[in-house]
């Protein structure tokens, strides 16, 4: 019995692809910082669903919610060109919130650490 399903093989494969190709091909046009913090696949590799995160208010979040949206095709075909499959999965795009709610925490423990020492 194989211990990792291809599906999170193949998971980890676009991750690292869209991340390098996004830094040089797309990172220019980009509105701001975008991460891309996993990739969940379909068992059947049909659909991918990329989680990413960007930091800014509301206003940057959406103006990079609208890019990948408009970039989505030429992402997807950037990233199919290095994929060993039959076919190359359809990308949805998800705002991971995860990396600004630990900022957030960070900050309020350091609050909490300040208001302690004095």
């Amino acid at each position: 019995m194989r211990q990792f399903k291809r599906s999170n093989r193949l998971g980890e494969q676009i991750l690292r692809d869209i991340s390098q190709i996004f830094l040089l091909d797309f990172s220019m046009k980009s509105p701001d910082l975008v991460t891309f913090t996993h990739v969940k696949l379909t068992d059947d590799l049909r659909y991918a669903t990329i989680y990413y995160s960007c930091l800014g208010n509301e206003d940057k979040q959406k103006a990079v919610v609208e890019y990948l949206q408009r970039e989505k095709k030429q992402i997807r075909h950037a990233v199919g060109k290095n994929l060993h499959t039959r076919f190359i999965p359809e990308f949805t795009f998800k705002f991971d919130p995860s990396i600004a709610e630990g900022i957030k925490i960070e900050k309020l423990l350091n609050e909490v650490k300040i208001d302690t020492d004095e």
